[in-house]
């Protein structure tokens, strides 16, 4: 049983399986519990201090609390331990954009979708970096309807 659970539950934490704190921070980022869950991610990095998916879930919480400061040097830190993170590099482009960072913003899209992810569901990021690129470089055709409305 993980701490936050032993918490709520007031149980002992006394099981013989170590916790997965990985596994519940992702838990808990659906149930947009963002505070509980940055709490069990920074738990699992305190385990594998270097581990980028770790890395990237702390940058996503921090963006959903508004902390786009921590987000910007956590997903810095994911790109400089794997360059070709693609989450990394698509979430790092958004939060520059709204900073006015468009420039790097332009270069953070490029490589992300010079490798995107495989995974399913991802296939509407990579529309949104390809008509987000359009609209700021004017390269390509930017689709006729915004990827939100796909």
């Amino acid at each position: 049983m993980s701490w936050w659970s032993n918490l709520l539950s007031g149980g002992s934490g006394s099981d013989s399986k170590a916790p997965d704190y990985y596994e519940e921070g992702a838990n808990l980022l659906r149930e947009e519990k963002f505070h509980e869950a940055l709490t069990s991610f920074r738990l699992a990095l305190r385990d594998s201090p270097n581990d980028t998916d770790v890395l990237q879930q702390i940058a996503v919480t921090y963006t959903h609390i508004g902390m786009s400061d921590e987000a910007v040097r956590t997903y810095r830190r994911v790109l400089e331990l794997k360059p070709h993170a693609s989450g990394a590099h698509y979430g790092l482009a958004f939060l520059l954009l709204q900073r006015g960072g468009a420039d790097e913003a332009v270069a953070h899209l490029r490589s992300f979708l010079a490798r995107p992810p495989r995974t399913p569901g991802a296939e509407r990021h990579v529309a949104h970096a390809r008509f987000t690129l359009a609209e700021l470089t004017g390269e390509g055709e930017a689709l006729a309807e915004s990827p939100r409305d796909v």
